[in-house]
């Protein structure tokens, strides 16, 4: 009977989707990209499509979900799933905390609902071959165990490569090993993207005394994916990426008088496997859960082990900003790197992927959002809101309360080439309190911008801006003006009075003063 669903029919899914198709258990796919349900309609004319998960919820046919869409999104449907009584396989990792992880794993088991974590190396018939072979114990005692997953291709720029790779490894070695770490680390690299680490070395250490370590990288020349086992009688290699798949390497260590360790070498040899399509081995294996109501191989509870070790590995990273400032209140986006002699504020918040560059104060209370660099030796007021894709660089200073709206420009140099050093001929731009300047407005240097000043959005501002003046255009003019609440103001006689806070205002030639 065809009572499974597939939720995400994209990267990833489309794999699911043909072998859930061959299998012939596939009821309905359900994707938000109107091209991908369009293209697999033609391919597999046969299967019901929606853009609704509702849908998928509501259908009494439907009693299991495959869930194959970004990671971000794996909490929310699979907890919708299971509190819609379906069985959920879910592609790793579970979730991306282990709070979330341990509360989809508790409404499962109350619910009585089948939960299994696409863990899909523990269905490899080589690496059941593997773990059948150190139970057996031809690979002798167990002291080390280690994998590199390495490739050059698709970069991610939402999550980093231990969450984007690792998770496969460790749930193998967790399950050839048959235990958890007592002791997890980690170091990496981000060289692509601020925050986003592109390499990880992470190591494990069990209470049995074997240790192992874990290599990811999608900045490697060429694409590895090998698993070594080392062991005291033999040494195993699971190669995925080899057309040949587990290697057995029977070499010895000899002690030369008792104290000189010799290694002595031997040949290879191929360990005969079954043959399968993992994938296809993975979806099987959870079909017939669904039909015993059996507990899965890699059920909720082994992605929780999962879960752990990445959460406990990834701590260095998320802790290197608040490692600066240990005792500050402040709060710095783990993609944001905040240089050493900075100072920020309490209550200020820095968004993604944004830099604050050395001898830079940032006030209190400031928001500053997303790809923003402020710096070098830039001063920040108090309450400053900073919106995305801004840079202020040397040479500006901003009072408090100042809003900046999104890519706004500042410039340092009136007449930059790129052949010709400037950096001791910058015109300093000062903006007073309050002032607002609009989104992709451009502030040319060496000019003020008045308390409470508004510029227009796009305006090109090439001089001084008076007090409360509102300016746009190009280049921009003064076209009015502004009560301090951002309501423009209707002077008669030279007096206005705002209609929206009630605060009283004089005009004398092209200046604006508030009396009360």
């Amino acid at each position: 009977m065809k009572k499974f669903a597939l939720i995400g029919a994209g990267y990833w899914g489309k794999n699911i989707l043909r072998n859930l198709y061959e299998l012939g258990v596939l009821h309905s796919v359900c994707d938000n990209n109107p091209k991908i349900i369009e293209d697999n309609k033609e391919k597999f004319p046969e299967v019901n499509y929606t853009d609704s998960f509702e849908v998928i919820l509501k259908d009494p046919q439907i009693k299991a979900v495959f869930i194959a869409t970004p990671a971000i999104t794996h909490y929310n449907l699979v907890k919708q799933a299971i509190l819609a009584n379906k069985d959920v396989f879910v592609e790793k990792p579970l979730s991306l905390t282990v709070k979330e992880g341990e509360e989809l794993v508790q409404l499962a088991h109350a619910q009585k609902r089948i939960l299994m974590v696409g863990h899909i190396l523990q269905y490899h018939p080589a690496v059941c071959k593997l773990k059948d072979m150190i139970f057996q114990g031809e690979l002798g005692q167990i002291r080390y165990v280690y994998s590199n997953r390495l490739n050059i291709g698709k970069l991610r720029t939402e999550e980093n490569i231990l969450w984007s790779f690792a998770p496969h490894d460790i749930s193998v070695i967790l399950m050839l090993l048959d235990e958890e770490p007592v002791r997890v680390s980690a170091f990496g690299g981000d060289y692509l993207n601020a925050g986003i680490n592109d390499v990880t070395l992470t190591t494990l250490e069990f209470r049995n005394g074997v240790k192992g370590h874990i290599f990811v990288s999608w900045l490697h020349p060429y694409k590895e994916q090998k698993l070594i086992v080392v062991g005291s009688k033999a040494m195993a290699v699971f190669d995925d990426v080899s057309k040949e798949k587990l290697f057995l390497y029977p070499h010895t260590i000899e002690w030369k008088n008792g104290k000189i360790p010799i290694a002595q070498k031997a040949e290879f040899q191929v360990v005969a496997i079954e043959q399968g399509e993992p994938l296809k081995l993975e979806l099987q294996h959870f079909i017939d859960c669904v039909e015993s109501r059996k507990k899965p191989k890699t059920d909720g509870n082994e992605g929780m082990r999962v879960l752990k070790v990445l959460e406990t590995a990834e701590q260095p990273f998320l802790n290197k900003a608040s490692a600066k400032f240990p005792q500050e209140k402040f709060f710095i986006h783990p993609t944001s790197c905040v240089d050493e002699g900075c100072e920020i504020g309490e209550g200020t918040q820095v968004w993604h992927f944004s830099h604050i560059l050395k001898g830079s104060h940032l006030g209190k209370n400031c928001k500053i959002g997303q790809n923003v660099v402020i710096g070098p030796n830039v001063k920040i007021g108090n309450g400053c809101k900073i919106q995305n894709n801004v840079s202020i660089y040397e040479g500006i200073t901003l009072e408090d309360a100042v809003f900046c709206g999104p890519s706004c420009v500042f410039t340092n140099v009136f007449n930059p080439r790129s052949e010709i050093p400037r950096m001791n001929e910058l015109k300093n731009t000062l903006v007073r309190k309050g002032a607002t300047i609009g989104a992709n407005a451009t502030i040319v240097c060496g000019h003020t911008l008045g308390r409470y000043c508004f510029i227009g959005a796009g305006a090109v501002v090439t001089k001084d801006v008076p007090d409360y003046a509102l300016i746009y255009g190009n280049p921009a003019k003064i076209n009015g003006w502004m009560c301090e609440c951002g309501v423009k103001l209707n002077f008669k006689k030279n007096k206005a009075v705002c209609i929206a806070c009630g605060k009283h205002y004089k005009q004398s030639k092209k200046k604006v003063e508030r009396v009360k």
